[in-house]
């Protein structure tokens, strides 16, 4: 019988449907990472599964008799993936299922920077009324998303969905990835943007808005930095929905401040890995900046998607050995 330890937050379809494999499943959703090993050495589980809870180096090393870890979402950033290839335990994710869901928060925060949505809602709750702030053109008004030209940066499942919903609003999409191709960019219905780094600059020059959706490798880190925010035109949109280490948040704060940007972020670099935590953000706390809790695949829909996922990877393990969607060989 296979042993699975649930170490988050999960769907209880998704716990429902692991239990229907005939696993024997522990569910510990609050257990954390400080406490994660003892519940390892407790449950014994041949597969772990996680969502946001970080999965470090000292967890891994004594995990004895651990062989998968599946995390249920996209990134992988939370496991530290090379101490797993070290001790052959392999980690899996679930690519594409919350594409929807992130593509939906990446436009709603784009719109939440044209109309300044969040400032609205903190004048209103603290008993002000101002048409006339909110109704004016130019510098600090809204300019609505038709006509804008929007840089899509990422074009894989959820830069794709972003792109869709970004044409039903009469956007001009460019696209930008490391592999794209002009037939590519022709099927996603946009503009083909670059493959490298001058490209990536001239898109910034070009766009009224940006929006992110690149995996956090070594390549990315800090790839949106001082010579990025330079090239992008005063008073323009940057939405992240990705990965907070991507951005140079020194340097995002520089154009907040000096050319009228503002940004949408769903992701900030050293955010908590707790899912409650006190924190406190130099970014977050600048006007201009619009922001949420890491929140981009936190719908009903997606983590349906998401559980049910899991479900067909632990079936497929069951099965034949084979772990799908593995990350490190």
């Amino acid at each position: 019988m296979l042993n699975v330890l649930i170490a988050d937050k999960f769907e209880k379809a998704g716990i429902e449907g692991i239990k229907a494999l005939g696993c024997a499943v522990t569910s510990e959703p609050d257990v954390g990472t400080e406490k994660m090993s003892e519940a390892i050495a407790r449950v014994k589980p041949e597969v772990l599964i996680v969502r946001s809870t970080k999965v470090p180096a000292k967890v891994i090393e004594s995990a004895a008799g651990l062989k998968v870890i599946l995390r249920a979402g996209a990134g992988v950033d939370n496991i530290d993936v090379g101490a797993a290839s070290a001790k052959g335990i392999k980690v899996c994710n679930c690519p594409g299922m919350n594409a929807v869901a992130v593509a939906e928060l990446a436009i709603g925060l784009l719109i939440a920077c044209d109309r300044r949505i969040a400032d609205q809602v903190a004048m209103l709750r603290g008993g002000q009324w101002s048409k006339k702030e909110f109704a004016r053109t130019g510098p600090g008004g809204a300019r609505g998303l038709k006509g804008m030209t929007l840089g899509v940066v990422g074009v894989g499942a959820i830069g794709q969905e972003v792109i869709k919903r970004a044409r039903a609003f009469g956007m001009h999409v460019v696209a930008w990835s490391r592999g794209i191709t002009p037939q590519h960019a022709a099927a996603l219905d946009c503009e083909f943007g670059g493959v490298d780094t001058p490209a990536l600059l001239a898109l910034a020059a070009r766009s009224d808005a940006i929006s992110v959706h690149l995996p956090l490798t070594d390549t990315t880190k800090k790839l949106f930095n001082k010579s990025f925010f330079d090239a992008m035109k005063p008073g323009s949109y940057f939405i992240n929905t990705s990965r907070g280490a991507v951005v140079d948040e020194a340097a995002l704060r520089d154009a907040v401040k000096g050319k009228g940007i503002r940004a949408g972020l769903d992701v900030w670099d050293g955010q908590p890995g707790e899912p409650a935590a006190a924190w406190e953000s130099e970014t977050a706390k600048l006007p201009g900046v619009y922001g949420t809790c890491h929140s981009g695949a936190s719908t009903d829909q997606a983590q349906q998607a998401v559980a049910g996922e899991a479900v067909r990877i632990l079936k497929v393990y069951r099965d034949t050995g084979r772990v799908e969607n593995c990350v490190n060989g």
